[in-house]
């Protein structure tokens, strides 16, 4: 049995303009000790399906589908059950540091209040073992630091302490939602390394949230490509970027800055925007945008087509955009 069984997940939300699904029936599983990403543009639905795990989504929220955690379903689940999970079994890294530390309690506190919480410890013992978490995770001279506040580190000192409080407990699965954003690249890779080396000391899973093709192709097993709230294409990382079936992951890749490019030289985009998600068409959510639609792409969901072994892309043109890669490789 998979630790993490999502199935035909979808998530609505009540906007200005009316409901829209942010998630739309997305299916996916985690086994323990496995890397999994999940990469797309920004309003693709990365974050939305992620909180739905944890049960933190907005008000008004609707989630139907399915969320089996090590067997146990967690939607429709009171908020105190979640809370018995959250935090414990399950940890996350948020996306900004500064808005998921409390800027009126030392990082000490916050550190340790997982510990209280989940494990029971008083306040001496969850003392001591937050300044050994914070000291993992390589925050200097923890001893004496603990009890300063967030606005006294660094960018990347808060990423570490937010590392710290996911850890806490000992979860079985890390969420990492774009853990390195408005991080140098140096501080980046540190905090990418240091996951890394946390989820396989520890044997978590890990799934890793981003919008930056070279942090999930160095850094995940597998990984999903999410489009208008919708997986368009999945599969083990390498066999992914080897044959990138679907369009979209076609034109991520495309889009990504080359350290060989010639200067001036203006970087590849993908035609149009991302629509608001109540302005989705009814088939594939990328239709419009791509160069291989036809009228059948408005009207008819794509089912999913098995690439190679464990690869999957959600396109009913999969031969026309296999047949223009050809042709462009040989060019």
């Amino acid at each position: 049995m998979a630790l993490l069984e999502v199935n035909d997940l979808s998530v609505r939300l009540q906007t200005q303009r009316g409901p829209a699904f942010a998630v739309r029936n997305i299916s996916f599983s985690l086994e323990r000790g496995e890397t999994q990403g999940l990469i797309g543009e920004s309003g693709c639905g990365k974050s939305i399906a992620v909180l739905s795990l944890m049960g933190l989504l907005p008000e008004h929220a609707q989630v139907t589908g399915s969320i089996r955690f090590d067997g146990e379903e967690l939607v429709g689940k009171k908020e105190a059950q979640l809370c018995e999970i959250r935090g414990n079994r399950i940890g996350m890294i948020f996306q900004e540091p500064m808005t998921a530390l409390n800027p009126v309690h030392p990082i000490g506190r916050q550190v340790g209040e997982p510990l209280r919480l989940h494990r029971g410890l008083d306040a001496a013992a969850a003392r001591k073992q937050a300044i050994a978490l914070l000291d993992r995770v390589g925050i200097p001279d923890a001893a004496r630091r603990i009890d300063a506040y967030p606005h006294q580190f660094s960018g990347g000192q808060r990423q570490r302490v937010t590392i710290a409080m996911a850890l806490a407990c000992g979860p079985d699965l890390l969420i990492a939602d774009e853990p390195t954003t408005a991080l140098d690249v140096t501080i980046q890779q540190q905090i990418l390394e240091l996951i890394g080396e946390l989820v396989a000391e520890r044997g978590m899973a890990l799934l890793l949230i981003s919008h930056d093709l070279g942090v999930i192709a160095q850094n995940v097993d597998r990984m999903l490509v999410m489009y208008g709230g919708s997986v368009v294409e999945s599969g083990p990382t390498e066999s992914v970027f080897g044959q990138m079936a679907h369009p979209y992951t076609r034109g991520l890749f495309a889009a990504r800055p080359r350290l060989n490019a010639v200067r001036g030289q203006r970087l590849a985009t993908i035609a149009g925007t991302v629509p608001d998600l109540v302005d989705l068409p009814a088939g594939c959510p990328f239709a419009g945008r791509c160069r291989f639609t036809i009228d059948d792409c408005y009207r008819v969901v794509p089912p999913p087509v098995e690439v190679s072994p464990g690869h999957q892309a959600r396109c009913i043109r999969l031969d026309a955009v296999a047949a223009a890669a050809m042709q462009g490789a040989l060019e």
